[in-house]
């Protein structure tokens, strides 16, 4: 089987290294699904779910806080600030950084505060949008 190289790794620790299938996630321009001997690129990742396909037919799911992705064609390393496992996530945590993040928008101070909870704020809402679409994946699985 073919497979690719997936290494997801941030600011603290090195959150996956193993083989995938496939790798998908999203960058700036776009959905990106990113398969063994990829042409190379490299792009900014926007906040949100980082998908390793594994060589077994599972799933990893990770959340990421935005960051960079290089592709070359044996190999995709994923590069970002935070990554937190699907299976770890805490609605309740994201809940909470959303509303944060929103009273923030609402009495801002400065541009840099408002930069940071926009992204902040982008975070949460990728969390918890990929939440839904697990709950929804999980129901029609049933």
């Amino acid at each position: 089987m073919n497979t690719i190289q997936c290494d997801i790794v941030s600011a603290s620790e090195m959150v996956f290294s193993g083989n995938a299938t496939m790798v998908i996630a999203s960058g700036t321009a776009g959905e990106l699904g990113i398969t063994p001997r990829h042409a190379p690129l490299m792009t900014t990742l926007k906040p949100g779910p980082v998908r390793v396909l594994l060589p077994d037919g599972d799933e990893s799911i990770f959340f990421v806080g935005g960051g960079i992705m290089e592709v070359v064609p044996n190999q995709v390393t994923v590069l970002v600030d935070t990554a937190v496992r699907a299976e770890g996530f805490d609605e309740a945590v994201a809940i909470r950084a959303k509303e944060a993040a929103e009273r923030e928008l609402k009495d801002r101070k400065g541009d840099m505060e408002f930069v940071e909870a926009q992204a902040r704020l982008a975070k949460a809402m990728a969390q918890l949008q990929e939440l839904e679409r697990l709950r929804k994946l999980a129901k029609s699985s049933r």
